[in-house]
């Protein structure tokens, strides 16, 4: 996701500044165990994904996005893994290789983890501490490291290592003996288990996967392996006969065939799936469009149809280095004349969108409910926000520019701001960018003007480390790729993020990243828009299946009857 790679690409300066995150958890997520999900899978047949586009790569270490990571996860195993999509905390680490999570040293600049018994690739050969650090140190490589930048950021390998095929054996990650991997860090890094379990964090047989070797074929580690790809077109795994259940406690591996059907048009998907036909009774696709929402309200289909919650937040960033928007009771203000029922509306409605009144999401952990800007009797409080405009000089309200991309869907939410803004005098003048250029622009201070609608969401979502820092550390702010939209650099909030940073007590943790959510909204330097959810539907005979608007877990879905489709 764009975010993931905006926020990941600046962890190495919060590194270098010291600023160390910490692990949360607690959050739910989508409803568990209804008829929606299809009751529990049995073992056997194939499951089919529509899709219209092929996947980035079949190397982890050059992949790195929310589709591609929920199918490495059939394939490849880590030391660590996001919990399974039906878990009480499904946004939870947990152990997948290594027997436990990492132990850190007293300092927090080293961690060790020990593996478990009976890991073998799918070629049979033993997974050992050696297979793992030749996985893990591909991620330097210049060709091929493209994926997570967790690992180089975080580890402290030497200025000029790139990688094993070029610089030969990483120093700072030792094997003592076959089942011990430790690991040297830069700084302290409390959530060292979320990094090793990043997609490129994965074994395999020392000297291979150099070039272009894993472009179109595989080493597997996980349930299945790779049996034909076609790109562009499909994509078929079967089972690795030498994965091991007894040392997976999170993958369940029901279809004796996964098949991933690409190039398909998107409106075919959602036709295809909304009839339910043939062998499409086994298949699940990406989220319904908007536009076939009205197609989906029979009993039938709601019966196949799952709501997941939004992980990401959509906003309005204000600039607080440029009038107005240097006052923040200009800023409140703003927050009270905005109609996020409106916004809501422009976004899809109530199925596809939820009012947001906070930063982080409800479904990402740390997140903490509270209103500061409360509508009243349904509408915005216009009088409340014409006397904070009153008291800032600005009787008559004023004008500013709002930054948006060339997109449908955003334009319709800018317009739904700038009616709700209209309604205490302040004028939204909008600035539409090309879509390809738009992030670029934003996220550089000299070329971004008053206002810019985005969004956020988290690299891992166990916490709030990869979604509040990034937004609102003063430290963070960069001349290119700023991702601190609002130029936000307030002392008692930087001070905060970076105590909250050296937490190692995730449920202490995990509560003072709700509590500064608020209090960054005191300050009001964003006016959040809507939480944007998923809608999914699955064909009738697949089970199992808890979709996900940041990771659908593909490992716990299977059949109810393999005999069909």
């Amino acid at each position: 996701m764009t975010a993931r790679r905006r926020w990941a690409g600046l962890i190495a300066a919060a590194v270098t500044a010291g600023l160390l995150l910490s692990g949360c958890a607690g959050a739910e997520n989508a409803p568990k165990g209804d008829s929606a999900a299809g009751g529990e899978p049995v073992k056997g047949g194939t499951v089919h994904m529509l899709q219209n586009a092929d996947f980035s790569y079949l190397d982890p270490a050059r992949g790195w996005d929310g589709g591609v990571n929920a199918f490495y996860r059939l394939l490849y195993r880590g030391l660590t893994m996001q919990a399974a999509g039906d878990a009480k905390d499904p946004n939870a680490i947990v152990p997948d290789l290594a027997a436990a999570l990492g132990k850190p040293s007293s300092d927090g600049l080293t961690w060790t983890y020990k593996l478990k018994d009976g890991l073998k690739f799918d070629n049979g050969k033993p997974i050992t501490s050696a297979e793992v650090k030749f996985g893990i140190s591909r991620a330097w490589d210049p060709q091929i490291g493209i994926g997570s930048p967790y690992l180089k950021n975080v580890i402290a390998a030497p200025a000029d290592y790139q990688g094993p095929y070029v610089s030969g054996d990483l120093p700072t990650i030792e094997t003592p003996d076959a089942k011990t991997v430790v690991f040297h860090l830069k700084a302290p890094f409390p959530e060292f288990d979320n990094v090793v379990a990043q997609a490129n964090a994965v074994p395999f047989p020392v000297g291979t996967g150099g070039g272009d070797q894993f472009i179109h074929t595989v080493i597997a580690s996980g349930p299945y392996t790779l049996d034909k790809y076609t790109p562009g077109s499909t994509i078929r795994l079967v089972r690795n006969k030498n994965w091991d259940p007894k040392t997976d406690d999170v993958r369940k591996a029901y279809p004796d065939v996964w098949q991933f059907d690409m190039g398909i048009d998107a409106a075919t998907i959602e036709e295809r799936l909304i009839a339910g036909q043939g062998g499409d009774v086994d298949a699940i696709g990406g989220k319904i469009s908007g536009a076939a929402l009205p197609r989906i309200q029979t009993p039938a289909l709601k019966d196949r149809t799952i709501k997941a919650p939004a992980f990401c937040t959509t906003y309005m960033s204000m600039n607080t280095t440029k009038a107005p928007f240097t006052d923040v009771r200009v800023r409140q203000a703003v927050n009270w004349a905005l109609d996020r029922t409106t916004v809501q509306n422009a976004s899809g409605g109530n199925q596809l969108a939820d009012a947001a009144t906070t930063i982080i999401p409800p479904a990402v952990n740390g997140h903490k409910d509270y209103d500061l800007y409360p509508a009243k009797d349904g509408k915005p409080d216009t009088a409340k926000a014409k006397q904070l405009l009153a008291a800032a000089g600005l009787p008559d309200g004023f004008q500013f520019t709002l930054d948006i991309r060339s997109q449908p869907a955003m334009q319709a939410q800018a317009e739904a701001v700038q009616e709700s803004l209209a309604k205490v005098g302040i004028t939204v003048n909008l600035n539409v960018i090309d879509t390809s250029i738009y992030y670029e622009t934003i996220a550089t201070p000299s070329q971004q003007h008053d206002a810019a609608i985005t969004g956020w969401c988290p690299d891992w979502a166990s916490s709030a480390s990869t979604f509040i820092p990034p937004l609102f550390a003063g430290a963070m702010i960069t001349d290119k790729g700023n991702q601190n939209l609002a130029q936000l650099n307030d002392p008692k909030v930087n001070a905060r993020i970076a105590e909250i940073q050296a937490m190692t007590d995730t449920d202490k943790a995990n509560k003072a990243w709700g509590e500064l959510d608020e209090q960054i909204m005191k300050l009001a330097p964003i006016a959040p828009l809507v939480f944007e959810n998923g809608i999914f539907l699955r064909g009738s005979n697949i089970a199992g299946y808890h979709p996900s608007t940041n990771m659908t877990d593909l490992t716990i879905i299977g059949l109810k009857d393999p005999s069909k489709g």
